[in-house]
């Protein structure tokens, strides 16, 4: 059984699990806050998300403890990084999963660790999507409004997001857009040869840079999360590659096979990459079809997921539908 947050959102706990926000910078999250209480909604901000020293918002006791704090308490209804980072891993040891009840926390890159450690230990599902600093924009885009559709679904309920029509190739930072990201490219879904698929399963996944080394820690037993959570149903993967080449990729992959991730599996979902760099002649299509051969499961890439926006909101533990048509696709969760 999953368990889902309540869909209220009026208060937002803003604190950095992974990495700050530098002081030069501080003035994009002022603005992200700002924008939001126009809207209606309070903020409890942490001391956490100003800091950033040693590629990190603060010590990780300290990291800890203010997301526990946030976590437990009554008057949050949603807790959102500023953005991902480098170290999240070094907080898990110090979690009390024991004390976490069912509360909306979001966001991707380095904070994915944390959605995927959080839904495996405790059976609480966790929103994989944009961070806070890029909803500070005065306009937003389609797929990345619909953040708050998805976090305001009730048990029982359904939420349909579809494929963008537009993504962003590269940031730019320096010429600021009314909706934040620069959607310049046609959105296109792919797989390694299917015009149309359809499956489904359970949602888990991330940045899989970081959730690969959950694999054999106490913070990433899939097996036990299946058996307890969601005994004898399929999963489907989303994950999503930040910085590795396609043998680093591939080995990872191979790592969370070993460790029986991939086990009843109906399909993994690929988000776009700006890196998936090749290693010889071995690219990341040959890759995709090669890991199709193996698990023997449909593989769709270049997906809206990660760091290559808009991104829709997958949430761990929820049941999907995914449907996919030429290039397009519709993915529907079920807050069952």
């Amino acid at each position: 059984m999953i368990r889902y947050p309540a869909p209220i959102i009026k208060t937002i706990g803003i604190t950095a699990p992974s990495s700050g926000v530098e002081q030069e910078l501080h003035h994009l999250l002022e603005r992200a806050i700002s924008h939001h209480k126009e809207k209606g909604y309070n903020f409890k901000v942490g001391e956490t998300a100003w800091t950033q020293h040693d590629a990190k918002s603060a010590a990780a006791e300290i990291r800890a403890a203010e997301l526990m704090d946030m976590l437990t308490d009554e008057g949050i209804d949603a807790v959102i990084p500023p953005w991902g980072g480098e170290l999240l891993i070094e907080i898990l040891e110090f979690l009390d999963f024991s004390k976490m009840e069912p509360k909306w926390i979001m966001g991707y890159s380095d904070v994915s660790m944390l959605l995927l450690a959080i839904t495996l230990n405790t059976g609480i599902a966790t929103a994989h999507g944009t961070n806070i600093i890029d909803l500070r924009g005065p306009e937003i885009d389609g797929t990345t409004a619909k953040w708050i559709d998805v976090l305001l679904t009730a048990a029982g309920e359904e939420i349909i997001q579809a494929s963008s029509d537009k993504y962003q190739k590269k940031w730019e930072h320096a010429n600021p857009s009314p909706e934040v990201f620069h959607l310049t490219e046609k959105t296109v879904w792919k797989t390694t040869g299917a015009a149309r698929l359809k499956f489904e399963g359970r949602l888990l996944g991330g940045c899989i840079d970081v959730i690969h080394h959950l694999a054999g820690t106490p913070f990433g037993r899939v097996a036990s999360f299946r058996e307890q959570h969601i005994p004898g149903e399929p999963v489907v993967w989303y994950l999503e590659n930040c910085e590795m080449s396609v043998a680093d990729l591939k080995r990872s992959l191979t790592q969370m096979k070993y460790a029986g991730w991939f086990e009843n599996c109906a399909g993994i979902m690929f988000g776009r990459s700006p890196a998936n760099h090749p290693t010889e002649t071995y690219t990341v299509e040959k890759m995709y079809k090669d890991l199709e051969q193996e698990l023997g499961i449909p593989v769709i890439y270049d997906i809206d997921c990660g760091h290559m926006p808009p991104q829709i909101i997958f949430v761990n533990g929820a049941f999907a539908q995914v449907e996919f048509n030429e290039g397009k696709a519709e993915i529907t969760q079920k807050f069952i």
